[in-house]
């Protein structure tokens, strides 16, 4: 367990609401409860925000949960962890990730797959998976869990295998982006796409993915065609 001041008791802290879908966020205080068996408590020092984010929140083809706490592109440092959290600690620079290994399944086991059994993403589930229910709550109500991070929130709990410690080094403002658009723009490109040697490639679209994909296919094909109404992303991508 952590020796920080706060460990073990419920803070208090402000957190961006959806109540209701497509409804404008609402900056409340909410309570977080302490980690459980499997958890880590951290404190959010930066976050994106993230087409998931949008799409859910709009409540478009999937179902309704509110209210919620969305967010899932950050990074910040652990206040607090519960029992049997031995891979961090109070301190500790990590970035969240809603697709998480619990090391033991046989996804997490093989070279060809990352979907865990355990923590794969679960975009209807809004409570934790040790007891079943949330750590968020406002005067008793509890508030949902958005793929296992709400990260639109000072301080969260995530499962321990939903974290990835970094660098001290690195600087939170920038590698936040890492748990979620980099890395999908890595996947497209290494794990899906594998355009071959000598390829021509054509990538439509320049947020975070589109230039992460830009990024990794030019370090190894002359040619990329890339596509996009916002012109000044252009100019950032013929700069990477």
């Amino acid at each position: 367990m952590s020796n920080s001041n706060t460990a073990g008791q419920v803070i208090r802290c402000r957190a961006a609401v959806a109540w209701e879908a497509g409804k404008p966020l609402v900056i409340e205080e909410v309570e977080v409860a302490p980690p459980q068996t499997n958890e880590v408590r951290l404190k959010i020092l930066y976050t994106s925000l993230c087409h998931t984010d949008v799409y859910f929140w709009e409540a478009k083809g999937q179902n309704p949960l509110f209210p919620r706490i969305y967010g899932h592109e950050a990074g910040g440092i652990v206040e607090s962890v519960g029992e049997g959290v031995t891979d961090l600690k109070a301190g500790d620079h990590v970035l969240p990730v809603f697709t998480g290994e619990c090391k033991d399944c046989a996804h997490c086991k093989s070279e060809e797959s990352n979907m865990c059994d355990l923590l794969r993403i679960n975009t209807d589930r809004g409570v934790m998976l040790s007891d079943g229910k949330s750590r968020f709550s406002i005067k008793g109500k509890p508030i949902y869990h958005f793929v296992g991070t709400s990260t639109f929130s000072e301080y969260t709990v995530v499962h321990v295998g939903c974290l990835a410690k970094i660098n001290p080094l690195a600087p939170l403002d920038k590698v936040c982006v890492l748990s979620c658009g980099i890395s999908t723009g890595l996947g497209a490109t290494l794990n899906v796409a594998k355009p071959k040697k000598g390829s021509t490639v054509a990538v439509f679209g320049l947020g975070a993915v589109g230039l992460a994909v830009s990024l990794f296919i030019s370090c190894y094909l002359p040619y990329i065609y890339i596509c996009d109404t916002f012109t000044a992303c252009l100019g950032v991508c013929l700069c990477v």
